[in-house]
């Protein structure tokens, strides 16, 4: 595909979103955006590739059109055609209407990201970091799950001392024992839905709090995100069924899409599992402006050859002495 590099619409330390302008003979959309990164820092961006053409097309589900190498200003560059959102992220949508949504609204796109991730989940991958500033909205009010560059398959093994994803929305089970299957999703899509209704992150954190703070507060005690009073009884509900510290006892996708909070005025809840998505590999993009926040690995923080003795020490292992800045949300800066 020739292609023409138009105006960057976000920047981060990894490199550039821009808008993409295909030129004639393309046979896709008008408009694309393309994530673009030095080749040694392409990891990330080349897992996202490789997971997208294998899960396939998915209405709720951001695709990608391929990618190709660039040599531009003496480097060699990596390059990812996505789908272009013109409407930002749900976390661009949140602040443009005051912070907080309405429950109409927050179910509307709940249901949408449920199905999204009951197809990831059929495939056998899980994303592993599903946030409101990866879910992007569309001019005709869709909203797509994005940034696969931490999506891994069930049961592929992980590397002991690593996180995955974005450390608000962890799981219990991924602080304290490195498991990453698909209950995580469910966990973060709780920590979504809070976020959507209330305009503030599911744990309340005092002021000066640190990493260890957080980490010991979802993985070794038993408190639970709140659930915001405001919300229906049925909200509540299907918050209590995302939030289980017990992912066995966890609903997934598919159970949650049977919930009574996931019926509406413009749909019933769904008999089957996520509808509309199908089995073949589409030319699959997206367009997201923010990598994931936190990306630890045994690279970064050591090696060691002791296990841990318990969760704590596992907590402490990995976390940091800096108070983290909460309210950074990615990598990735909007420009526009």
């Amino acid at each position: 595909m020739e292609w023409v590099r138009g105006e960057t619409i976000g920047s981060g330390s990894f490199g550039t979103v821009n808008l993409v302008l295909p030129k004639t003979g393309f046979s896709g959309p008008s408009f694309m955006a393309v994530k673009c990164c030095e080749t040694n820092n392409s990891a990330s961006l080349k897992n996202e590739k490789q997971v997208l053409h294998q899960l396939g097309f998915c209405p709720q589900i951001i695709s990608c059109f391929g990618d190709d190498f660039t040599v531009e200003n003496c480097g060699k560059f990596y390059n990812l055609f996505l789908e272009y959102a013109d409407k930002g992220s749900l976390a661009d949508h949140l602040q443009q209407n005051g912070g907080k949504l309405m429950e109409s609204d927050v179910k509307r796109f709940a249901r949408s990201i449920l199905k999204g991730l009951n197809f990831i989940h059929s495939k056998g991958f899980v994303h592993c970091d599903i946030k409101l500033q990866n879910v992007l909205l569309f001019g005709n009010g869709d909203v797509k799950i994005a940034d696969f560059g931490l999506a891994k398959r069930k049961g592929e093994k992980q590397r002991r001392l690593e996180i995955r994803g974005t450390p608000l929305s962890m799981a219990p089970e991924s602080i304290n024992g490195n498991v990453y299957d698909s209950g995580v999703d469910i966990w973060a899509l709780g920590c979504a839905v809070v976020e959507m209704f209330t305009g503030k992150p599911a744990w309340n954190l005092k002021p000066g709090a640190n990493m260890a703070d957080l980490l010991i507060k979802i993985g070794a005690s038993d408190e639970l995100p709140g659930i915001p009073r405001e919300l229906s009884g049925e909200g509540k509900d299907f918050l209590v069924k995302c939030f289980s510290r017990d992912p066995n006892k966890r609903w997934t996708a598919e159970m949650l899409l049977q919930h009574p909070f996931m019926a509406g005025d413009d749909e019933t809840v769904p008999s089957t599992s996520s509808r509309g998505c199908v089995e073949e590999i589409a030319i699959t993009p997206r367009c997201t402006l923010d990598f994931p926040d936190w990306v630890w690995s045994e690279s970064i923080l050591g090696e060691s050859s002791s296990m841990f003795s318990s969760a704590l020490d596992r907590i402490h292992e990995l976390a940091c002495d800096e108070a983290p800045n909460w309210g950074f949300s990615g990598s990735w800066i909007r420009l526009r």
